[in-house]
C-alpha cells in the first residue's frame, strides 16, 4: 500500500518498486547481517538445548543453590539478567530468554511472560545505559547539533542530562518489576497459557550447567570485542551489526569445539542440531525483512517530518515534552525503529526546544523516551521479534500481552513530561 501511494495506485511501476526495494535490502550489509544473526541465533539455542547444559542449568538453580524456587523468581531472574546486560538490546533479549525459557519451562510459566520481561528490559536498559552503540548513535545526533550551530556545549554532558529524563524506559522497568512482583495480570495476559514444546521432550537430557553458560558468557564478551575491534578501539563507536553477527559465527565455532571436544555430541549430530535450529528461525528472519521494507517505505512517504510540522504549529511550551514524546512514540510504532526515530526526531526537536526556550535536555529526552515507547509497542521492531522468537512466543501474542503495560508505562512517562516541563 504504501508503495502504491508512492507511485499514484500504478501497479506496474509499483510493483517494479517492490523488487527493487528487496533488492535494496538484501544486498545491504547490516541488513544482511541480522538476518544472518536471527538464523544463527537459532543454531546456537537448539545446540544449547540438545547439550544438555539447559537442564543442568535447571537442576543447578532449582537444587543445587536454590536461587530459583517460585514463578516469581524464575522471572525475576530473567528481569535481572536483563538489567545487568546493557551491552546492546537484541543481546540482552537473547540472553535474557535463554535464561528465562528453561525455567519458564520448569514451572510452567505462559512464554508470553517471559518476553514481556525480556522486551521491557532490553531497550530500555539499553537506552538509559548508554555505554553502548545507542549511546554512540545519540552522541552523534546531539553533535551534528552542536556543529550546526544549534546549541552550545559539550555533547556528553548534554547527553547525560538528556538521559536523566527518559522517563519511559525508566517507568517500564518499574512496571515490569511491580508486575513480577505482585504477579499482576491484566488484559491479554490473564488469558495466556503456558504452551509446551512438544519436539523437544525425545530429545531432554541433563548434563553439566556449563554447556549452557559458557556460550552464553561467550556471547557477552564476544560482543564487547567486536564492538571494540569495529570501533578501531572505541566500544561506542563500533557497528552493532557487525559485532552480534560475529558474535553468533564465534560462539557457533565455540560450541563445536566444545561440545564435540567433550563428546557431548558426534560432529553429525552438531551439524544436523545447527541446521534444525536455523530452519526453525528462518520464518523471523523473513518477518524482520519485511519489517525492514516497511521502515524504509514510511521512511520515504516523510511520514516523520509530516507529524512533526502538524505538531510545530500554535504549541506551548508547558506541552513541548509531552507533545515530542507522543510524536516520537506514533513515528517508532509506525517504523518499528527508536534509531530511526531518534535519527529524524532529535534534528527537529533541537530546533524547536531553542526556539521556544525550551529545556533543551528535556525535548531530546522526550524523543529517547518516545522511540523506545513506540518501538516497544510496535509488532515490526525487531527487539519486539527477538524478544519473542527468545521466548519462543508468537509475535502477535506477545504484542496483545505486553500493550497494556507498555501503556501504563508510556502513560506515566507522558505526565511527567508535562509536569517537568511546567516546573
Amino acid at each position: 500500500m504504501g508503495l502504491l501511494v508512492i507511485n499514484g495506485f500504478n501497479i506496474l511501476d509499483s510493483f517494479d518498486a517492490l523488487i527493487s526495494l528487496f533488492l535494496t535490502l538484501l544486498s545491504t550489509e547490516w541488513i544482511l547481517k541480522t538476518l544472518a544473526f536471527a538464523v544463527l541465533v537459532g543454531s546456537i539455542m537448539a545446540l544449547i538445548e540438545r547439550s544438555g547444559g539447559v537442564g543442568g542449568f535447571v537442576e543447578f538453580v532449582q537444587n543445587k543453590r536454590s536461587f530459583v524456587k517460585s514463578p516469581r523468581s524464575a522471572l525475576m531472574l530473567s528481569y535481572i539478567v536483563g538489567v545487568v546486560i546493557f551491552v546492546e538490546s537484541s543481546i540482552t533479549a537473547l540472553i535474557s530468554g535463554a535464561v528465562g525459557k528453561p525455567l519458564c519451562d520448569a514451572y510452567k510459566i505462559p512464554h508470553a511472560k517471559l518476553a514481556f520481561v525480556c522486551d521491557s528490559t532490553s531497550a530500555p536498559i539499553s537506552s538509559l545505559i548508554v555505554f553502548n552503540g545507542w549511546g554512540a548513535l545519540l552522541l552523534g545526533l546531539i553533535s551534528a547539533q552542536i556543529t550546526q550551530g544549534m546549541i552550545g556545549g559539550n555533547s556528553v554532558d548534554i547527553l547525560i542530562d538528556s538521559v536523566v529524563y527518559n522517563f519511559y524506559a525508566m517507568s517500564a522497568l518499574l512496571v515490569t518489576f511491580v508486575y513480577i512482583w505482585f504477579n499482576a495480570d491484566i488484559g491479554a495476559m490473564k488469558t495466556t497459557r503456558y504452551t509446551p514444546d512438544k519436539t523437544k521432550s525425545r530429545h531432554q537430557k541433563s548434563e553439566s550447567m556449563y554447556f549452557m553458560v559458557l556460550p552464553i558468557v561467550l556471547i557477552v564478551f564476544f560482543t564487547f570485542l567486536f564492538l571494540y575491534i569495529t570501533g578501531d578501539g572505541n566500544i561506542l563507536k563500533g557497528s552493532g551489526s557487525s559485532s552480534i553477527f560475529y558474535t553468533m559465527i564465534a560462539t557457533l565455532v565455540f560450541t563445536l569445539l566444545y561440545f564435540v571436544g567433550t563428546k557431548n555430541m558426534s560432529f553429525s549430530y552438531w551439524g544436523k542440531t545447527s541446521y534444525l535450529g536455523a530452519k526453525k528461525l528462518l520464518p523471523i528472519a523473513a518477518i524482520l525483512l519485511f519489517a525492514f521494507a516497511i521502515g524504509e517505505v514510511t521512511g520515504e512517504l516523510k511520514t516523520g517530518l509530516y507529524l512533526a510540522s502538524l505538531a510545530s504549529d500554535s504549541l506551548s511550551i508547558s506541552l513541548l515534552g509531552a507533545v515530542i514524546f507522543l510524536l516520537s512514540s506514533v513515528m517508532a510504532f509506525s517504523t518499528g525503529t527508536s534509531w530511526g526515530t531518534f535519527s529524524i526526531m532529535i534534528p527537529i526537536a533541537v530546533p524547536m526546544a531553542v526556539g521556544m526556550d525550551a529545556d533543551v535536555a528535556l525535548c531530546i529526552g522526550a524523543v529517547i523516551s518516545g522511540g523506545v515507547f513506540g518501538d516497544h509497542c510496535s509488532p515490526i521492531s525487531d527487539t519486539t521479534i527477538i524478544s519473542s522468537m527468545a521466548s519462543d512466543c508468537e509475535v502477535i501474542e506477545h504484542v496483545r500481552t505486553q500493550l497494556p503495560y507498555a501503556l501504563i508505562s508510556g502513560f506515566i512517562a507522558l505526565v511527567l513530561f508535562i509536569v517537568f516541563s511546567v516546573f
